[in-house]
């Protein structure tokens, strides 16, 4: 199985975390648990006599397992939360741990445009480009500029004092958008940001966690698994870490 990522344009980036593709070429399906990570996706995927389709993937706050088919092909668009409002003007807030099928030709991307993941890239970033809103709120900006520089590791108090917006007024915000408060969103990040050093056999705090007891069950509740089995990762069944070696 082939997996591969390449980052966005810069005018993009405030917007799109990553582009990633899937290949698998066997005809076994793959079995993978998907962990939280902060983000939502957009993926187009053909696999051998099926429909080519796109799916719209909201935030996951729970680890769930899945397979990957045999003989599919998946590109795909990683987004930060801003493109939620200031790219695709939709709210998440009902689509935490789901999916929704979104209609044909979405994008003017087809079949034909995953057969080159460098031609797809490109593609899609024009489209993008062009959709982005004007008048972004700077707050809303900053608060998640601080979010990912700071490996969700801030307080929402210090969050809000950050960048002079109350906690109750980014909370009805992050409800309101994402379905979940800004705490959860920064836990969820905290903890995909811990997988690298987890991949690395560092198997103890080294963000804003209270102690060792605390990592540990935070790494359970997202992973259902302790610290070291994810970092065994057998048979490469936690897709978001096989994918980091990619990178």
């Amino acid at each position: 199985m082939e997996l591969k990522s390449i980052q966005p344009v810069k005018n993009l980036t405030d917007f799109v975390e990553s582009f990633w593709m899937i290949r698998n070429d066997s005809a076994e399906e793959k079995e993978i648990i998907v962990l939280p990570d902060g983000r939502f996706d957009i993926i187009f995927s053909v696999a051998a006599d099926k429909d080519f389709h796109a799916t719209l993937r909201g935030l996951d706050t729970r680890p769930e397992q899945g397979a990957i088919p045999g003989h599919i092909v998946m590109f795909a668009v990683s987004f930060k939360l801003l493109a939620i409002e200031y790219l695709l003007d939709i709210k998440m807030a009902a689509m935490l741990n789901e999916g929704q099928r979104l209609p044909d030709g979405f994008w003017n991307i087809g079949p034909d445009d995953l057969e080159d993941f460098e031609v797809f890239c490109t593609k899609i970033s024009g489209t993008m480009l062009g959709l982005v809103k004007p008048g972004i709120d700077n707050r809303k900006k900053e608060l998640f500029d601080l979010i990912y520089a700071s490996n969700g590791s801030l307080t929402v108090q210090e969050l809000a004092d950050r960048v002079a917006w109350s906690r109750r007024q980014i909370n009805r915000y992050f409800n309101e958008q994402f379905g979940i408060s800004l705490k959860a969103y920064c836990n969820i990040f905290r903890f995909k940001v811990s997988l690298q050093q987890i991949k690395e056999g560092r198997l103890f705090p080294e963000l804003n966690f209270a102690d060792q007891t605390h990592f540990i069950k935070e790494v359970k509740r997202f992973s259902g698994v302790s610290p070291k089995e994810l970092a065994k990762n057998t048979n490469g069944r936690f897709i978001l870490l096989s994918d980091m070696s990619q990178q």
